[in-house]
């Protein structure tokens, strides 16, 4: 049985992980520091502690925490100008989880204060029963922490729980909890690990045409 469903956000509820990138190597830049796009794709998703010692030892010299500001600021300019966009089939697969009685929550590494103002600009915050965020928990992902406790505040088990990743950090979290996981590929396509723990789904809207028919009859072979 499904008894929810938990979305990351960036990448996979919000596209906003094209700006995470572009931002962080912009910053970079504007401290001295050649940040590259792979660097960016590593740290998606990861815990600030392993992100920062990932990044000052590739860049010695670094203040891992200035630099992140000055992306926070950025991305903040950003935002307040243009605005952010959902990713397609959002609003879709809500809808219809919560019309066929299906929790959702979103888990989520992004800070509590962004995450509230991004959904609710898009008018979504409402379509979720519980948001958790990596601040809650002692460690982020790829530790399962985050999607163990985001089961716990939605009441069901992670076995009847499906994480919704764009990531491999969030792949490798979520499968540690003991969820079902779908991959939904953002900026990077789903390698031999990803495949060994996920679904793999081309869009959102497939994932909701799969878990209709799941739901509409037996539990479908696609997940373990």
């Amino acid at each position: 049985m499904i008894g929810a469903v938990i979305f990351d956000m960036d990448g996979t509820l919000i596209d906003t992980e094209k700006l995470n990138v572009r931002f962080w190597m912009e910053a970079g830049r504007n401290l001295g520091f050649g940040i590259t796009r792979d660097e960016v794709l590593h740290i998606r998703s990861l815990d600030g502690r392993l992100a920062r010692r990932y990044m000052e030892s590739n860049h010695p010299g670094m203040d891992f925490g200035a630099v992140r500001e000055e992306r926070r600021r950025l991305m903040a300019e950003h935002v307040r100008s243009e605005g952010i966009e959902m990713k397609p089939g959002v609003v879709e697969i809500l809808g219809f989880l919560r019309s066929s009685g299906i929790k959702t929550a979103v888990a989520t590494a992004s800070r509590p204060d962004h995450v509230d103002e991004y959904l609710n600009m898009l008018g979504i915050r409402g379509m979720f029963d519980e948001i958790v965020c990596t601040s809650s928990v002692p460690n982020g992902k790829p530790s399962p922490d985050v999607y163990l406790y985001a089961c716990e505040r939605v009441g069901e088990r992670p076995c009847d729980c499906i994480a919704v990743e764009d990531a491999p950090n969030g792949v490798r979290s979520a499968y540690d909890a003991g969820c079902r996981v779908a991959f939904v590929p953002d900026l990077t396509d789903a390698d031999d690990e990803i495949r060994s723990k996920a679904e793999v789904f081309r869009s959102l809207d497939e994932l909701r045409e799969h878990l209709s028919g799941e739901m509409g009859g037996a539990r479908s072979a696609r997940f373990p």
